[in-house]
């Protein structure tokens, strides 16, 4: 009869849908599982560089705190605070503060 054959041309055209809907998903994820894992690469770079820094900068630490003088430690640490609160220059050493990328180019 003619309804049957109305019905089950919807019914494939339901399922030509869910089709659609499911490559468009799965396209999705795929971006976005790419989109992490690229991220993720970055950071672990970032997070390689900044521990070798952080171990650099403690042996450093060391071997400045094993020079100086207790006079030299005693008059750092009293005005450590102070400066840490409310810097009165910048010390000619320091680093210009590392600039924060932006999210991911997606």
């Amino acid at each position: 009869s003619a309804s049957l054959l109305s019905s089950s041309a919807s019914g494939a055209s339901v399922v030509a849908i869910d089709n659609k809907i499911e490559q468009a998903m799965d396209l999705v994820k795929n971006h976005l599982m790419y989109a992490v894992r690229e991220e993720v690469e970055v950071l672990k770079e970032q997070i390689k560089e900044l521990l070798e820094k952080n171990s650099q900068l403690e042996r450093e630490n060391s071997l400045l705190k094993t020079l100086a003088s207790p006079e030299q430690l005693e008059k750092f640490q009293s005005r450590l605070p102070t400066e840490v609160l409310c810097p009165e220059e910048e010390s000619p050493g320091a680093a210009a503060p590392a600039q924060h990328s932006g999210g991911s180019a997606v």
